[in-house]
Formats: C-alpha cells, sequence, structure tokens
C-alpha cells in the first residue's frame, strides 16, 4: 500500500487554523503521526484491517459548515437530556442547548481556566505513539467538549453529544471529548453519531478521554449510527481513580472502515468497569473494535461482553485483552465475545487474550462463532413463523439481552426498530419485535 493518505494528511494540516492554546499539542502531534510506520498486515494490531480503502479516494478536503434545519437525525424520543450538536465537526449553536449548573462546553467557547484544564488532561490516558489516529486528531485538534463535574457534584439530566456528518464526500473532520469527573461526582454521557445521508463518503476522527475521580461513576452511552458508506476512526480512552464507576454500552452499525479502540486503566483500588457492546456489519462493511482493560493496581474488577452479527459479506475485528500487571493482586476481570454469522461469505476474526503477571487473580475470557440454530428456526416456523422472520427474531433475541440492560430506555426504545431491521427489507418482519 501505498503512503497517500498518510503524506496528504500530513500537507493538509498545515491549512488547519489553529487556537493557540492547541498549537503545542497539534505541533507534537503532526510530528508523531508523520513518523509512524503505516499500519500493514504485518502489523499486530491492524493484521484484519486493511487500510488500502483510504488510498483509493481523497478525503482531505475541508469539512464543509451546514446549516442542519432540525433536529430529526438524532432526537430520542422521551430522553430529557442536555445536548450539544456538532455538523462536520463545527459546533452548532442553533440545535444545541444552554447547558446549565455545568460546565459542559465546547473548545471554541473556552475561557482561560477552562483551556488550561483541557491542555492539561489532552493525552492523559494514552501514548500518541501508540495509537495512529490519536495523533492524528491531536494534529488536527480545533474542536471538542469538555465536561468537568467537580467534586459531589451530580448531573441529573444526560448529556448527549452528537455528531452529524453530512452528504459531502472527500473531507475528514476532527472531534475531541474531555470528561473529567471529580471526586464522588456522577453523570451520564451520551455520544451520538449519525449521517445527513446514506451517500457520504468521509472520515470522522473523533477521541474521547475519560477521568472519573474516586468514588465517582459515568454511566457512558457511545451509538455509531453513520451511514454504512462512512469511515470513522476513534475511541474512548478512561483512566479510573480508587473506586471509581465506568459503565458504559457500545454500539456500532458497520461502514466502509470503521475502527474503534475502547481502553480502561484501573489505577485506584477498588475500581469497577462494565462495558458491553454490540456492532453489526452488513453487505460488504467493515468494523474492528479492539479493546484493552488495564489492571495496574489491587482490589479492581472488570466484566466485558461484546457481541457480534455480521452477515452478508461483511468483516468484523474484535480483539479484547486484558492486561493484570504484577502488583494487580485480588483482581476479578471477565471478558466475553459472542458472534452470529449470518452467511457463509460474512467473516470474523476474534481474538481474546489475557496477559497475567499477579497470581492472586480471578479472570476468564472466552469466544464463540456460531450460525443460527437450525432446531430454533425448526421450532418457530412449526409454529406458523416464517423462515424469514424466524431468523430475524433468532438474530435479535442473540443481541437483546443487552439492548434490555440499557439503563436509558429512551435510548433502547431508539435502537430496538433499528436493530430489528438492520437485515431485512420488509419491515413486517420485525413486527414482534418492535
Amino acid at each position: 500500500m501505498s503512503l497517500a493518505f498518510n503524506e496528504q494528511a500530513v500537507a493538509s494540516l498545515k491549512n488547519l487554523p489553529a487556537a493557540p492554546w492547541l498549537e503545542n499539542i497539534r505541533a507534537s502531534g503532526a510530528q508523531v503521526f508523520s513518523v509512524t510506520p503505516w499500519p500493514n498486515r504485518k502489523t499486530e494490531n491492524w493484521k484484519y484491517t486493511s487500510l488500502f480503502a483510504l488510498d483509493q479516494q481523497a478525503y482531505h478536503g475541508a469539512a464543509p459548515q451546514v446549516n442542519l434545519a432540525d433536529d430529526q437525525l438524532f432526537a430520542i424520543a422521551g430522553l430529557d437530556a442536555q445536548r450539544l450538536v456538532f455538523v462536520n465537526g463545527h459546533f452548532n449553536a442553533a440545535l444545541s442547548d444552554k447547558i446549565d449548573g455545568l460546565v459542559c462546553v465546547p473548545f471554541s467557547q473556552a475561557n482561560a481556566e477552562q483551556q488550561a484544564l483541557i491542555a492539561q488532561k489532552l493525552n492523559g490516558t494514552f501514548k500518541q505513539e501508540q495509537h495512529l489516529f490519536g495523533a492524528l486528531n491531536n494534529a488536527a485538534l480545533q474542536e471538542g467538549v469538555l465536561i468537568h463535574l467537580t467534586k459531589n457534584q451530580v448531573c441529573k439530566k444526560p448529556v448527549q453529544i452528537v455528531h452529524v456528518q453530512s452528504a459531502d464526500a472527500g473531507f475528514s473532520s476532527y472531534a475531541r471529548h474531555v470528561i473529567v469527573l471529580e471526586q464522588h461526582s456522577e453523570a451520564t454521557v451520551l455520544e451520538h453519531f449519525v449521517s445527513a445521508a446514506k451517500i457520504a463518503e468521509n472520515i470522522h476522527n473523533q477521541l474521547t478521554e475519560v477521568f472519573v475521580g474516586e468514588g465517582a461513576k459515568l454511566n457512558h452511552y457511545r451509538l455509531h449510527l453513520e451511514s454504512g458508506s462512512q469511515s470513522h476512526f476513534g475511541g474512548v480512552h478512561v483512566n479510573l481513580a480508587a473506586n471509581a464507576v465506568f459503565n458504559s454500552f457500545q454500539l456500532a452499525l458497520g461502514g466502509k472502515i470503521k475502527r474503534i479502540d475502547v481502553v480502561v486503566n484501573h489505577q485506584g483500588s477498588g475500581a469497577h468497569s462494565e462495558i458491553n457492546g454490540v456492532y453489526l456489519p452488513k453487505e460488504k462493511q467493515h468494523i474492528d473494535f479492539h479493546t484493552c482493560i488495564e489492571h495496574a493496581v489491587p482490589h479492581c474488577t472488570s466484566n466485558e461482553v461484546f457481541r457480534g452479527i455480521i452477515a452478508d459479506q461483511a468483516k468484523a475485528v474484535f480483539n479484547g485483552r486484558i492486561h493484570i500487571h504484577k502488583h494487580a493482586q485480588k483482581t476479578a476481570a471477565e471478558l466475553s465475545n459472542k458472534n452470529l454469522l449470518l452467511s457463509n461469505q460474512a467473516e470474523i476474526n476474534t481474538k481474546p487474550e489475557l496477559e497475567i503477571y499477579a497470581d492472586d487473580v480471578r479472570c476468564a475470557h472466552g469466544a464463540t462463532i456460531a450460525q443460527l440454530d437450525e432446531k430454533a428456526r425448526f421450532y418457530l416456523q412449526s409454529r406458523g413463523i416464517s423462515r424469514q422472520e424466524a431468523e430475524v427474531m433468532l438474530s435479535f433475541g442473540f443481541i437483546n439481552e443487552l439492548i434490555d440492560g440499557i439503563e436509558l430506555e429512551p435510548v433502547a426504545q431508539l435502537l430496538r426498530p433499528i436493530l430489528a431491521k438492520q437485515f431485512i427489507s420488509d419491515e413486517r418482519l420485525a413486527r414482534h419485535l418492535i
């Protein structure tokens, strides 16, 4: 593969305006990105995800500013949330709420104190040398969101951050979220990604950094509902202090290329993370989830469950790693990845990993790959249900347990019809599920 994308990206970065307080971070990101070797099939973390498609089209045009007329693309019925909206990476004030009782501001509107906090926290959860598209995000950094809760503060309403990609082709947009919860604070944050049209062929690069303080709790949702022709390179990187809790639900429909990294660093004793995820590529889409749960101190727990349904000629990659450090005694960590292939041409590459350097731990991991149960399908058909409808019911049942576990019921109500209709052309086949 040529380095056309890499070279064009480096050239285009020079044309992006930069706020003075972000210049050092951008310069550092550009330098790292320019010298980082481009992934290929011999690069372990990219072994099953080819970036060849990035060379087939130019993606470095300026992200256009588009004014949306309404919120129909991302409105969630029954959800009482405070909302910030970005279109192609640009903040849209008209569709955003004025956030009351909470520091929740776009980077472009941050005051000097908030700018200092953002600059202090950026790159505090990961090393950009280890994340190629994280370095690119740094290099192109212009806009994002700071959410900051002070000690003992409880955010009563969820914060919904919406990213909309327009129908324009040939551009890349960038965004960064910095979420800081100080001691014993609590919040719910929903990251929501959608497309204005199914024909869009562009790239969104978005990275979220989360700092959960001692005894604090973050309920987190990340919904990738973009068009199947879009590409997305992003991730969620989390630092947990003592007795902190991070609960996350991740859902992703397929795309041209979607690569999502989820990294949780347990840095304080008693910290706990709960991560559930669902991915559903179809046609010729590709999706890649890489997760890494770092247990660096004793008495921490984690539980991770991902399920995938892969249809048609789609490809999925799941790499889940649990790393137990030398001094992380009394750790309890579990990982489960189950996959359902709906066709003989669908493909899943799953790789659960345990790396343990402590001897007093309880860990388990496993992965399964299966097709629809013929006996269960026959049973449903014997009760008068058509073959197609039986397949839809069985597929939905494979992931329904995770959907039922969503605490925000309006989010579950939003997802059920989307998921039930994901692999059917006739909506009547999903009448029992919606």
